[in-house]
């Protein structure tokens, strides 16, 4: 099971249309950002690491 569950607008995705859940972990994990040179909108991932600093005060 997930720690937490963090909505966002959109998932990073590929071209192809799927979702890169590596980027996702990656992110959540703090880790650096692998290549996103194949997601449609890269912009997505600054989105959603803007956002879990804000909610990481929310955990138990």
């Amino acid at each position: 099971k997930p720690k937490r569950v963090l909505p966002v607008a959109e998932l990073p995705k590929t071209r192809s249309g799927k979702i890169m859940r590596r980027l996702l972990r990656d992110v959540a994990e703090n880790r650096e950002l692998g290549d996103v040179t194949t997601l449609t909108d890269s912009s997505v991932m600054d989105l959603i690491t803007t956002q879990l600093p804000a909610s990481s005060s929310d955990e138990d």
